[in-house]
């Protein structure tokens, strides 16, 4: 095996990582932040898990973030809830950097 291909390997293995580790930690961000949404709309324990699971599932509906924002939204709105969009969008970043800063910790 020559280094060109080693190096190749390598890159892939690494890049594989990367992909894995920005999957997980998209998903555990979008729990976090369902977790957060439920306690607004006044669900805890199992409610608000099943709830947080919902949000991660309704980010496989599209590509991007909007399919969890028009889920977030109606709920919200259902419940009459206000809750701005920019607020909406700067909660579901940070869980998902912290949700990042766990997983590299782990």
């Amino acid at each position: 095996m020559t280094t060109f291909d080693e190096r190749e390997r390598t890159e892939e293995t690494r890049y594989k990582h990367n992909e894995e580790l920005a999957f997980k930690a998209r998903n555990r961000g979008n729990r976090l932040f369902g977790m957060w949404v439920a306690e607004r709309l006044g669900l805890s324990g199992e409610a608000a898990d099943s709830y947080a699971k919902d949000v991660v599932t309704a980010d496989f509906a599209s590509p991007g973030d909007d399919d969890i924002f028009t889920k977030v939204r109606a709920d919200l709105a259902a419940k009459s809830i206000d809750v701005s969009d920019h607020l909406l969008q700067k909660h579901l970043q940070e869980f998902r950097d912290v949700a990042m800063q766990q997983l590299k910790t782990e």
